[in-house]
């Protein structure tokens, strides 16, 4: 029992991810607007569409705003309540807007005491006939944003286009962040064995290769899955997918190098080097290249990786957790093939006695 307490950690923590990562909710949301498009000089009405939210709570305390930049916003006119999920939006727009674009994007914020604050980004968009920026100016009545309601409850962020799919950060990049500590195992006991020579750490390298090509193909589904549901198809050919298809053959290849030698020192000899070289190309492959070249995946291209708005504290206490339990996991799997893989040479070698 003393030597299996971080196995029990290590499974403690992958079931905590689950189960806390799939039943917190989100945060309330915007999940639809419509029409989304206008003209200036009207009197507008937007349907909203909330997401985990109870506009019937709080009724008669509901704000909304157009906002248009970081100065200006119009506050709704009129807010009815349709249920829980549902409400009409009024505004009045000014005939000219005090900005020199022709087609103008606004951000649609709406603020409950029940639900705290909720924002469709860029959502809106109005279109004015001519632009006339000092007209503009004298007849926009400028509402500030004050006092925006935070919802006090644990719950998850709520992001436009990730929905529930926000969860999956638990689980694909966990398994990625395990993956690249199995490999580094896996090139340090390369090493080892070529310097020592031990057969013991060629076996060692070996079996954290194979549990790491397992944590990679788990990420590869798991992110063809995230990307079904954001990008609309499981494999887009974008950069990030293929670099990682790349390396996980890279890796698949050290396991038939390994099968086409018959010598057990030459196999564990080559088997090391192409280890090393192989942990190497993971770098460019997975860092570098992507960051080369337009992406929509998060971390790669113009595409920037999660933030501090999206990875919130509330995350970070379910994510952290997730990855050391997948790599002790992970650890645990592979000194089990380590054992398999001792006992099944042992087994023909006593065969071969015979």
């Amino acid at each position: 029992m003393k030597n299996a307490w971080w196995k029990i950690i290590g499974v403690l923590l992958i079931i905590y991810s689950l189960i806390v990562g799939l039943l917190t909710p989100l945060r309330t949301g915007i999940s639809d607007a419509s029409p989304t498009s206008f003209k200036t000089g009207e009197t507008i009405e937007i349907n909203v569409q909330g997401y985990n939210s109870f506009y019937t709570k709080s009724s008669n305390e509901l704000r909304a705003w157009l906002k248009m930049d970081s100065v200006n916003a119009l506050t709704a006119n009129n807010i009815e309540v349709l249920d829980d999920r549902n409400l009409s939006l009024t505004f009045i727009l000014p005939a000219y807007l005090p900005t020199s674009h022709k087609v103008q994007d606004f951000t649609l914020i709406v603020d409950s005491p029940k639900d705290g604050a909720a924002i469709l980004p860029g959502g809106i968009f109005v279109t004015q006939d001519s632009i006339d920026v000092a007209s503009g100016d004298s007849l926009w009545v400028n509402a500030e944003i004050t006092n925006l309601h935070e919802k006090e409850t644990i719950n998850f962020p709520y992001r436009n286009i990730l929905y529930e799919t926000i969860r999956n950060l638990y689980y694909h990049v966990p398994l990625w962040f395990a993956m690249f500590i199995l490999f580094i195992t896996a090139m340090v006991k390369s090493i080892f064995y070529l310097r020592s020579f031990n057969p013991v750490h060629d076996q060692k390298a070996a079996a954290f290769t194979s549990v790491g090509i397992l944590y990679g193909i788990l990420g590869l589904v798991t992110g063809a899955i995230w990307a079904k549901n954001t990008w609309g198809a499981y494999w887009s050919w974008d950069v990030k997918q293929n670099m990682t298809a790349v390396g996980m053959l890279i890796y698949a290849a050290y396991f038939v190098l390994r099968a086409s030698f018959e010598d057990p020192e030459k196999r564990a000899r080559i088997s090391a080097v192409y280890n090393i070289f192989a942990f190497a190309t993971l770098i460019p492959l997975l860092y570098v290249v992507p960051k080369l070249t337009d992406s929509l995946h998060p971390g790669a291209g113009g595409n920037i990786a999660f933030g501090s708005q999206d990875l919130d504290n509330t995350m970070r206490m379910v994510f952290y957790p997730a990855i050391i339990g997948w790599a002790l996991f992970g650890t645990w799997l592979a000194t089990l093939v380590f054992k398999i893989t001792s006992l099944k040479e042992r087994w023909l070698d006593q065969q071969d006695g015979f």
